[in-house]
């Protein structure tokens, strides 16, 4: 894994996405960094040791397993960033809800340059463009992001299968074949149907392509292609809607992706797709 030093913003996003990958001292430094962000640059390898009560080399290490060639590379990167918003300290319970909302959505969607590159984009749009057919899973709140998901492939013109009962949509993976897709979409990456319906693909032979919000997940074992956006902890209780906005994003670039591959078939395939859409408006 590498870190994109120039992406605005995206370092707290970077970080989280990788915490799984961390020891426990490890995790400590790394979320010192995440609480600290542009302050970093104040703040020496034995500044940082200490908060996170642990030796400067863990530091070091930490840094290391992020991506850094060390903990200076990694401050010049959080000197770089956008500082983060704070939470709202309105009164008003209505306000500070709207406030804190829109500021987890700006965190998760800023962060997306920095977990996603156009060379992981191309090569998931890829294995789509060739497949037979596209089998896509999701359970609970990314649900909403497979259907949306399976409904641009399909206008795409892509053959797409998104079973929304979960027992179904492991059977339907059990009779994929090597000619075939799965996209996997999980927040967590541990969601057990999808991860079982992942499997299950993978054992029949056709590619999986995982959208989560972590570098490291029972998910992203599976996968042959994993796409990592998404929030964590950026609002108590509302991580998983500001995951949602960044994995609708990312599939609405993995589908442009897929526009550009498919060229003059998938226009005309969006085409009928419109025709549909205005039959059924006023």
């Amino acid at each position: 894994m590498e870190f994109d030093s120039a992406t605005k913003g995206g370092l707290a996003a970077y970080v989280r996405a990788h915490l799984s990958e961390l020891r426990d001292t490890e995790a400590r430094v790394a979320q010192v960094v995440l609480d600290k962000g542009a302050e970093l640059v104040h703040l020496s390898v034995s500044d940082v040791a200490a908060l996170a009560g642990t030796a400067s080399s863990t530091v070091v290490r930490a840094c290391q397993r992020l991506g850094f060639r060390g903990y200076q590379e990694l401050k010049i990167a959080a000197a770089r960033q956008t500082p983060a918003q704070e939470p709202s300290r309105d009164r008003d319970p209505a306000a500070r809800a709207l406030a804190d909302t829109i500021r987890a959505a700006r965190e998760a969607l800023d962060g997306v340059a920095a977990t996603v590159t156009p060379e992981q984009l191309r090569a998931a749009a890829e294995l789509f463009d060739t497949a037979a057919r596209v089998l896509v899973v999701g359970a609970g709140l990314s649900g909403a992001v497979a259907l949306d998901s399976a409904y641009r492939l399909r206008a795409l013109g892509c053959a797409v299968d998104a079973p929304a009962d979960p027992l179904t949509a492991q059977l339907a993976a059990s009779q994929l074949t090597s000619a075939d897709a799965c996209l996997a979409i999980s927040h967590t990456g541990a969601t057990r149907s999808t991860v079982d319906a992942a499997r299950g693909a993978r054992r029949a032979g056709a590619r999986v392509v995982a959208l989560t919000s972590y570098a490291r997940s029972p998910l992203s074992e599976t996968a042959d292609r994993t796409l990592v956006a998404g929030g964590q902890d950026l609002v108590f209780g509302l991580e998983t809607v500001a995951s949602r906005l960044a994995h609708l994003t990312v599939i609405d670039a993995l589908t442009l992706t897929l526009l550009g591959l498919r060229g003059a078939p998938a226009e005309a395939a969006l085409r009928l797709s419109a025709d549909v859409t205005v039959d059924h408006s006023y």
